[in-house]
């Protein structure tokens, strides 16, 4: 079971989420809303709803906020979003995965297009980077939740395909569709998780030792997830320890 690289937490810089609040419920209250409409309403029936639920909870997001989202999905003027995958690289040839839920898929596509543009970057082609990452389930629990030997061990039990841990917490990962059921029986061990999501995890991270490539790269990450239509950005590469303590 490898260690656990710092790629994973880059969409949890410090302070990111804090700055970024409001714009943060907005996407969460997206997913839920969609995930409602095109499933059951109640997320005991609806196991991506119930993740969208159990994510916007980790983030602090007030349960009356989650309660309007679902029911926006039930009314008739509901808006209907399309989900879109971009993928291209970023400055010095980093692999992006930008998800995007969107209204007007020409609107995205033109603002996604032109935030590679402007930094340097390239948007290419559907497949064009995916490759290089795996599609997974991915479930945290701080590292109060135990040992690595008994975490991992119950991750087995739990049917989890690989677990790694460090001080800060452990991530277990899943195929993609057993997520919900490989969460359901870890919160019986272990208790109820911090988050439990899909992600895109990369197959062999990138490590970036430029202090300018990194402030290049996080300004386009930034970028991206500033706007309304991004749900989520990944990318490939792992920043080294004095570069990040330098950003």
């Amino acid at each position: 079971m490898a260690g656990h690289s710092k790629w994973a937490n880059i969409q949890h810089r410090k302070g990111r989420q804090d700055a970024a609040r409001s714009k943060l419920f907005s996407k969460l209250s997206k997913e839920i809303t969609v995930a409602a409409k095109m499933g059951d309403p109640d997320p005991e029936k609806n196991p991506r709803l119930r993740l969208a639920v159990k994510e916007a909870k980790s983030n602090s997001v007030p349960k009356d906020v989650i309660d309007r989202a679902i029911k926006k999905s039930q009314g008739g003027d509901a808006e209907n979003y399309e989900e879109i995958r971009y993928e291209g690289y970023g400055p010095n040839g980093i692999a992006l995965v930008v998800e995007a839920m969107t209204d007007n898929r020409n609107r995205t596509a033109s603002n996604v297009r032109s935030y590679f543009a402007k930094s340097g970057g390239d948007l290419g082609q559907s497949g064009s980077v995916s490759f290089m990452f795996d599609r997974v389930g991915e479930i945290m629990y701080p590292a109060s939740a135990g040992d690595a030997d008994d975490v991992m061990m119950a991750a087995i039990e739990a049917g989890a395909s690989d677990v790694e841990s460090d001080d800060e917490g452990h991530w277990i990962y899943c195929a993609d569709t057993d997520l919900n059921e490989v969460s359901t029986a870890l919160e019986a061990s272990l208790g109820e998780s911090e988050t439990a999501k899909l992600i895109w995890k990369p197959q062999a991270p990138t490590e970036i030792t430029d202090l300018e490539t990194a402030q290049k790269l996080m300004k386009l990450i930034d970028t991206l997830e500033d706007d309304d239509d991004v749900q989520n950005v990944t990318g490939n590469f792992d920043l080294a320890d004095a570069v990040a303590a330098q950003l």
